[in-house]
């Protein structure tokens, strides 16, 4: 996230300040608030899952974002291909994250109720 605050937003032109610099900023900074959120939820059925969901599509979305970045406004290739690289990698560690707790999850409530926390 502060690569693409500090590298890629402050490059874009003030015709993208409502558009593609909006949408960028807003979609790198929510993906650690989604996980914060949810965790808290944890102890409803499905409100950890729905937040890690809405993190892995707000990490592709970062990633389309980064990439017209670059095709579009021709920012620095090796920070757009890192970054591409950093939240596809993200997307994939909070899917296993959401597949291992969904696993937890159903062993727990197996094993006494959804009134226990972790």
């Amino acid at each position: 996230m502060l690569l693409v605050m500090r590298e890629i937003v402050p490059k874009l032109p003030e015709s993208e300040k409502y558009d593609l610099k909006d949408q960028l900023s807003r979609s790198v900074k929510v993906i650690p608030r989604l996980i914060v959120e949810g965790y808290a939820k944890r102890h409803q059925k499905f409100g950890f899952q729905k937040y890690l969901d809405d993190a892995m599509a707000e990490c592709n979305e970062s990633i389309v974002s980064i990439e017209q970045c670059h095709d579009i406004y021709n920012v620095d290739p090796e920070i757009c291909n890192k970054l591409v690289i950093v939240y596809d990698q993200s997307a994939r560690q909070i899917f296993k994250l959401a597949e291992a707790w969904d696993k937890f999850d159903k062993n727990r409530r197996r094993k006494g109720g959804l009134s226990q926390t972790p």
